[in-house]
């Protein structure tokens, strides 16, 4: 079966289709309930659903828009099926992702951002230039600012987020961030995860994450 992609206004997430993403969900870490993936839905613009056949094995919350200026498109909570086909299933959400990028910002670099909980989320931003936070690089105080952007974006106080670790502190619960175990998580970069650290898993953190996404190069989704 051919891999689907659709997105539309999170309105318009049926009741049937919240059902399906808590159903995936129930397999995962997370285990995101309908109930959050309700009022997900209703903060967030926009949901990705993508499906092999009928059956659906990835989704994502996002939101384009413009921060102090910047064109952004943030990714809220995110899901991927631990099926044989989960990374083909990530790079087309990120495919996604960097289409609506296009569409929306044509001719502009575009900043993605979103929250990560360990080192196999880190794979959805391998083709971004200027990650930050990676490995061997000190961030300056503009990519801490922005850091410190996108967790007050994500509804995170300053007294709950570290600016130098980019580490969102968690409540107890799976966080809402990128939901997605890697089909080899023994050939993950040491460096990548020890990025993840400083994050306590237990407790719910997360990683502020973000990369740009160059003009140039969103051309080929076009």
């Amino acid at each position: 079966m051919s891999i689907e992609v659709e997105t539309k206004d999170c309105t318009a997430l049926s009741d049937a289709e919240m059902a399906e993403m808590a159903d995936l969900a129930a397999d995962c870490a997370s285990r995101y309930e309908i109930g959050l993936l309700s009022k997900q839905a209703d903060e967030w613009v926009l949901v990705t659903l993508v499906r092999d056949g009928t059956k659906l094995k990835g989704y994502s919350f996002s939101t384009l828009e413009r921060i102090g200026g910047t064109p952004s498109v943030l990714l809220g909570l995110a899901c991927i099926a631990r099926s044989s086909k989960r990374d083909t299933v990530l790079r087309q959400l990120m495919s996604e992702c960097f289409r609506r990028a296009l569409m929306a910002f044509p001719d502009e670099d575009v900043l993605i951002g979103g929250r990560l909980v360990d080192e196999s989320g880190f794979e959805a931003f391998r083709s971004l230039q200027g990650i930050v936070p990676r490995p061997g690089h000190k961030a300056s105080g503009e990519e801490r600012a922005w850091g410190r952007r996108l967790a007050k974006r994500f509804g995170f106080d300053n007294g709950d987020y570290d600016d130098r670790n980019f580490v969102a502190r968690g409540d107890g619960q799976f966080p809402l961030a990128l939901d997605h175990e890697s089909p080899r998580p023994e050939q993950a970069d040491p460096d990548v995860r020890a990025l993840f650290d400083p994050v306590d898993s237990a407790r719910g953190d997360a990683l502020i994450t973000f990369g740009w996404a160059m003009a140039e190069d969103l051309l080929k989704y076009g």
